[in-house]
């Protein structure tokens, strides 16, 4: 199993940003381009509920469609929730996403843990590509907040 951890304060109240995170037809905004993000699950909710199904077309190898399905599996009203991979590239995906409110903003923490399939041929690939590209994939969200959000000030 991988482990990627980030945390990122923006200076917006605690129930903006659940707003903004808590519906999913915000993801696209805060996904690379070149990844080819694409919502195909028709007539999406204002906002995520337990047990729902997202499906997507990514392209996170050399341009090449690939379908993603998650399922939003628990939720905490302006607390946490957590989003696993039901079909896609990884063998595992598990996505924790927690929401703090702090003097002047909020405070967001994701914890990613994800397994390759494919065993030691998996650990290589990930070792020289689909980690630092999923540091990428949140470095540009980091950046794209900070666009949306502005800079929190302590």
């Amino acid at each position: 199993m991988h482990r990627l951890e980030a945390v990122q304060k923006l200076p917006i109240s605690l129930e903006k940003a659940w707003d903004y995170f808590s519906s999913p037809k915000n993801l696209r905004e805060i996904t690379p381009d070149e990844m080819g993000f694409k919502v195909l699950t028709p007539n999406l909710p204002e906002k995520m509920y337990p047990g729902i199904f997202i499906a997507y077309i990514v392209k996170p190898l050399m341009g090449i469609p690939m379908k993603w399905v998650t399922e939003i599996t628990h939720i905490r009203e302006k607390e946490f929730f957590v989003d696993e991979q039901r079909l896609g590239p990884y063998q595992i995906w598990h996505h924790q996403h927690f929401f703090k409110e702090i003097p002047g903003g909020v405070e967001m923490h994701d914890i990613v843990d994800y397994r390759l399939p494919l065993g030691i041929l998996g650990k290589w690939v990930n070792a020289f590509f689909v980690g630092n590209r999923v540091k990428q994939i949140f470095a540009y969200r980091r950046s794209k907040l900070t666009e949306l959000f502005g800079v929190y000030e302590s």
